[in-house]
């Protein structure tokens, strides 16, 4: 009986903020998304770096919501003149970014009263024609849903309790399950037959990542496989592998 080949969940990640760019601000959200989603059984495909301009916002969620089935943004959803990602979305949308009811209502409970709200406060309550809010237990202010993308925060600290409220809600596929060997050689060394190994087998990845450790060469193996059996096959041949050169 021919094996059905399972369903890959993708995604991709836009990050958005001119401080990103200009190494004023570290993005410390890019690690946690990729392992929240990898967890999760989805496949963090590609990332993407931009800044806070409409036209380059419009092009990146336009490529990535027709080549992913989930995007995620962070970046540019707070009070202040360059937070543009919501209306530069619903741009890319083609529909209004309108003054969000509920969202609207969480400002107003969070803060007491409707004087405290100012003009840059009420653009936390705007959301693209159509969406679903994102909620998190620290700012309040919501994140959005627009179809396939989802509108988080650039904090770091709100970022994650927005995603963390997302992830239990979308459709997944099997884990990706890992194991990490560290072979003290140069990675020259094992290259030919572990690329061999590779070829074999096709249903775990392999990846080789240099590094320097005490002015001696080493290379840190990472297997990835959704097939847990495979996987512990592979293994095993990494493994004899290494044996052979220490």
């Amino acid at each position: 009986m021919k094996k059905i080949k399972e369903r890959i969940y993708t995604a991709g990640l836009i990050i958005i903020g001119n401080e990103i760019l200009s190494g004023r601000t570290e993005d410390k959200n890019i690690s946690y998304v990729a392992k929240s989603l990898t967890q999760s059984g989805i496949r963090l495909n590609e990332v993407r770096v931009i800044g806070d301009i409409e036209e380059e916002i419009v092009i990146s969620i336009n490529n990535f919501r027709n080549r992913f089935d989930y995007v995620f943004t962070t970046g540019g959803i707070g009070p202040t003149h360059d937070d543009i990602t919501t209306q530069s979305i619903a741009k890319a949308f083609g529909v209004k970014n309108i003054l969000n009811p509920d969202a609207y209502k969480i400002l107003l409970d969070y803060y007491g009263d409707r004087s405290k709200i100012n003009e840059s406060r009420m653009r936390m309550a705007y959301a693209p024609e159509g969406s679903e809010l994102i909620y998190n237990d620290i700012s309040k202010a919501p994140g959005f849903k627009k179809e396939n993308v989802f509108i988080l925060a650039g904090v770091p600290k709100i970022m994650m309790s927005m995603l963390d409220a997302v992830l239990p809600t979308l459709e997944k596929g099997r884990r990706l399950n890992s194991i990490e060997l560290d072979a003290k050689v140069p990675e020259g060394v094992i290259a030919p037959e572990l690329t061999a190994i590779q070829e074999k087998h096709e249903e775990t990845d392999i990846g080789s990542y240099p590094y320097y450790e005490n002015d001696k060469a080493g290379t840190v193996l990472v297997l990835r496989s959704t097939d847990m059996v495979a996987l512990k096959k592979v293994e095993i041949e990494v493994l004899n592998l290494i044996k052979r050169f220490t």
